[in-house]
């Protein structure tokens, strides 16, 4: 290997100094990794802990490239957070940065001039951009034979054996590796284990340096407050924030539940404690704001899903909770990572909850392929006339949207479909469904079930159980989580105070979620394709119940099981929205028209029945044909199929010229509420408006 010369050293150290101040030096491992990086070809795999100063890695090993007047550095990243952090530390450190990504679409031409001029350092890309084939290609071209470096973030997500695998990055790293053989290639990650650095360095070469350090973080105080309700750890989270110090995450497994729960705080705290959900729903501008308003401390948390994630860094970070638990002890620690970098003390809390394990069961099983649905693809992209497009082959298939788009690039890295302009093609290469490798995927992503299983359930200490899933050989008791010490740390209590339960359920429950109505017909199987006439559409609704609301889980429980008093709850909750719908609706209902699609047996006509009463309206039904209801995954062309042959409305005497109370006990794809609307508009009536008691997710 070479060593650092004396010319190398003096642009390191002004480049260190840079970032973390005078009298700053790189630590060994960080030497080695730079000083490997400057020969050419060279493969180097870092797996040290978040805050360790990876990046410190590739600003040093840029900074020589470009003094020896090699071309620029490609990062590969997988968040826009991360980007942005990353230019700016660039700029921190001397470099010229610019990054390419959804967000930013208005400067692409100006930074692709730049970078064809030679006049950037940096660029960093997400490999799903750099997958298009289109916009792959122009950047690769400013690229090509001149690459200095290629640095890929994140490196886990490169092995289908990682907690976060996206075919994207497989694809990016095998095509940027042929195109410059002999350009430098940094992979880094805080989480891999010893099976997922074994493939990655695999995949980056036979000669790769893996550089691994202690992944213990002696700054982060881990616990875990169990035994909590929904609503009870909704409430712990409102009490416990302003105990919290500094400023933190609170993670959560749905935007739903982003949303509901930046709400509760409201409710109690009003703006004396300021907290914003942050989801990947958002705006690229508005998550920039949040996450600007974070570091700068204006809020006292981000309720977040897992899109605030990877990249985020904020050295101050005072605690990091999940509400729900992770499916994976990698991804977990990742999370947890963000917290206690610059500071001797972060807490860390698990909130988990026995619904917990369906999400890890959904998550285990997501991305593992179904062998008789991607044959049924590929026959449909070899019968194709050129390109097919996502939609034609959704249509073709019967596939939902997501799960084509996710064969798609899991054919893509095996080389037998091909991404061009106009769609997608099948390049001739047979494909062969590995049951083994997927078996074992599935069995791993299991196990890794099971020691959050275990974590969640404080069988041991907390640190040392996530040292060990990443085959950490320094694991050890760290003394300090709430299993070494057999107590929760000073501030956290188990449970919140009973008044805290009582007023966020209150809260949430007096707030019901807008239903925006379909415009577009599915086409397919369906038939009608294009938008929905006007004549046809429903107008906004209403939702109750969004999602897995814990201000009403015991209550839909009830529902389910036929309990009347759970059922009049409900009826009085419906109640309630139309007290506070009435100030913008357009019009007042005039019959109140049930519809059960099955969800709850018997709920839409009990709550219909309750609201015409109440209101003095004419009631009526939806009559649905008796059969099975249709399966969750239908595409929507065959679901909007099944519900226009299974619904029957009632007579145009009954509604001739009528406003209409759409009463729907539950939908998750919101087909029965727009196929009964455009029955009921063809029926003669004047209006439709849709209250869902339940919409499900």
């Amino acid at each position: 290997m070479t060593a650092l010369t004396a010319a190398h050293e003096a642009v390191v150290t002004r480049v260190i100094e840079a970032l973390a101040g005078p009298g700053a030096r790189l630590r060994d491992d960080q030497r080695t990794a730079v000083a490997a990086l400057v020969e050419p070809g060279s493969r180097v795999l870092v797996v040290q802990a978040t805050g360790w100063g990876k990046s410190a890695v590739y600003w040093c090993a840029t900074a020589l490239h470009r003094a020896a007047g090699r071309g620029p550095t490609l990062v590969v990243s997988p968040l826009l957070s991360l980007m942005r952090d990353q230019v700016a530390a660039a700029a921190k450190a001397g470099l010229r940065a610019a990054t390419i990504n959804s967000s930013n679409v208005g400067d692409w031409s100006a930074i692709e001039a730049d970078l064809a001029a030679d006049a950037l350092d940096v660029v960093l890309v997400s490999p799903e951009r750099l997958a298009n084939p289109g916009f792959g290609a122009r950047v690769l071209q400013h690229l090509a034979g001149r690459l200095g470096l290629l640095v890929i973030d994140e490196a886990h997500a490169v092995s289908d054996w990682g907690h976060d695998f996206r075919p994207d990055y497989r694809r990016v790293s095998d095509v940027l590796q042929q195109l410059n053989p002999d350009t430098p290639v940094l992979a880094t990650t805080a989480t891999a284990n010893e099976r997922v650095t074994d493939d990655v360095a695999a995949q980056l070469g036979q000669a790769t340096l893996v550089l691994r350090g202690p992944l213990a973080r002696s700054s982060l105080e881990l616990a875990v407050v169990d035994r909590l309700s929904p609503i009870q750890r909704y409430a712990w989270v409102v009490d416990h924030l302003p105990r919290l110090a500094g400023s933190g995450i609170v993670y959560v497994l749905t935007v739903a539940d982003a949303e509901r729960l930046a709400q509760a705080v409201r409710v109690v705290h009003g703006d004396a404690v300021a907290v914003a959900a942050y989801t990947g729903q958002l705006d690229a501008e508005v998550r920039h704001r949040l996450e600007d308003d974070l570091q700068a401390n204006r809020v006292k948390a981000l309720i977040a899903t897992s899109a605030l994630g990877m990249g985020y860094d904020k050295p101050d970070l005072g605690f990091v909770v999940h509400v729900g638990s992770p499916p994976s002890p990698v991804s977990y620690y990742q999370q947890v990572g963000r917290a206690g970098r610059a500071i001797d003390h972060a807490s860390v809390v698990l909130l988990p909850s026995p619904a917990d394990e369906g999400v890890w069961e959904y998550f285990a099983t997501a991305t593992i392929p179904v062998e008789a649905e991607v044959q049924r693809l590929l026959a449909a992209l070899e019968a194709s006339d050129g390109p097919a497009s996502v939609p034609q082959l959704e249509a073709e298939t019967g596939l939902r949207r997501t799960k084509v788009e996710l064969y798609l690039k899991q054919l893509a890295v095996a080389g037998v479909t091909e991404r061009v302009a106009d769609g997608w093609l099948a390049t001739g290469q047979p494909w062969v469904f590995d049951a083994e490798h997927y078996d074992g995927v599935l069995a791993v992503r299991r196990r890794e079930a099971a020691i959050m299983r275990a974590y969640t359930r404080g069988e041991r200490c907390l640190m040392q159980l996530l040292q060990e899933s990443l085959d950490d050989p320094t694991a050890a008791p760290c003394g300090r989580c709430s299993v070494c010490r057999n107590t929760l740390p000073v501030p956290l209590e188990p449970e919140p105070r009973t008044e805290t339960v009582r007023t966020v359920a209150t809260g949430l429950r007096g707030t019901a979620q807008r239903l925006d109505p379909r415009k577009m017909w599915p086409g397919g199987e369906f038939g009608a394709r294009g938008r929905i006439p006007q004549g046809l559409m429903a107008e906004a609704g209403r939702v109750l119940v969004h999602a897995d609301a814990p201000e009403w889980a015991d209550t839909l429980a009830g529902a389910a099981a036929g309990e009347a008093a759970a059922v009049h709850e409900l009826a009085h909750g419906c109640v309630g929205v139309l007290s506070r719908w009435r100030t913008d609706w357009p019009a007042r209902p005039e019959v109140a028209v049930a519809l059960d699609t099955g969800g709850y047996p018997g709920l839409a006509a009990e709550v219909a029945g309750h609201l015409a009463r109440v209101g003095r309206l004419a009631s009526a039904s939806v009559e649905v044909a008796p059969g099975p209801a249709p399966d969750r995954d239908l595409p929507s062309d065959r679901e909007a199929a099944h519900w226009r042959a299974a619904l029957s409305v009632p007579e145009p005497t009954e509604l001739e010229g009528r406003v209409v109370l759409l009463v729907v006990d539950a939908t998750r794809s919101q087909w029965p509420v727009t196929v009964a609307a455009a029955k009921l508009r063809e029926a003669g009536a004047a209006m439709v408006l849709p209250l869902v008691v339940h919409r499900q997710v």
